[in-house]
């Protein structure tokens, strides 16, 4: 993969003008880039695994999740000054870094004093062996694994000459856009959960009357956000299985299957999926 997306860096004229030295910099500087990245997310990923087996609580993984994106964004900066682009390496690793700190904050908070998720409750419970093991492999090791090579657009923006004026910008609207959706669906959700008289209800206001999961639905913009960025080359079009992953996780993985699962019993809630929409926001049917 690495190959493949820095042989076509430079451009034919570069490599000719220069022997190929700057394209077998950049693929080498890349690399590094990619093993440095996955060791710290392996380090944090160990971190977390030893907090949450502290407190006896392993949804704490919740809150690597977003920190460990913007350890990748920062590790990029970091690794490819003077070679990509500098505004869109900026650019690209500075909004993701936005993200995953709020993402991680929001978490966090909403996590103090709380319960074991019952995802990862009824995913340990069917552990074979050992549970810790288990834990720092399927819940840990494996969402380090999501995050590296999800936030391979940021990664590969550290490398991309530029200037990349229609893909930044468009990537920039599209990544506010879904922020916009994740951080106002949350905030709104919250703000429903602190009241009491709102204890059993199902939330159907704001955000939540037009799409089911307005912060899913945000999460995923901001990821093909990130992707347009570096979809002025060819080779930054090599990293559009990313935003896929991560649009599937959210739809099909452990995101809306799982909750709606979990939110089916609850009262109103067949009223609400009828007239709401799943993942794209759209106006709300008639009761």
């Amino acid at each position: 993969m690495a190959v493949l997306l820095l042989a076509g860096q430079a451009g034919p004229s570069a490599v000719v003008a220069d022997g190929g030295g700057r394209a077998a910099d950049a693929l080498a500087a890349f690399g590094v880039n990619l093993a440095v990245a996955a060791a710290a997310l392996a380090v944090l990923m160990g971190a977390f695994f030893l907090v949450g087996r502290r407190l006896g609580r392993h949804s704490v993984v919740d809150v690597a999740w977003g920190t460990g994106f913007a350890l990748v964004a920062v590790v990029t900066v970091v690794l490819s000054a003077g070679y990509g682009d500098p505004v869109r390496t900026v650019v690209a690793s500075g909004l993701a870094t936005v993200w995953g700190v709020r993402l991680a904050v929001h978490i966090g908070s909403r996590q103090r004093g709380a319960e074991e998720d019952p995802r990862y409750a009824e995913l340990l419970a069917r552990a074979p062996g050992s549970r810790d093991a288990y834990a720092l492999r399927t819940v840990y090791l494996l969402q380090g694994a999501l995050i590296w090579a999800i936030s391979l657009p940021v990664q590969a923006a550290g490398y991309l000459p530029g200037p990349a004026a229609w893909p930044l910008a468009a990537g920039v609207a599209v990544w506010l856009l879904g922020f916009l959706f994740e951080a106002v669906g949350d905030a709104q959700l919250a703000r429903f959960k602190a009241d009491p008289a709102n204890r059993g209800r199902i939330m159907d206001r704001g955000l939540w009357a037009w799409t089911r999961h307005p912060n899913y639905f945000g999460d995923a913009c901001v990821w093909w956000g990130l992707f347009l960025m570096v979809a002025d080359s060819w080779w930054g079009l090599l990293t559009l299985p990313a935003p896929v992953a991560m649009t599937l996780l959210l739809t099909v993985g452990s995101g809306m299957r799982l909750l709606e699962r979990r939110m089916r019993e609850r009262p109103g809630w067949a009223d609400y999926a009828r007239r709401t929409s799943g993942f794209f926001p759209l106006p709300p049917r008639r009761r």
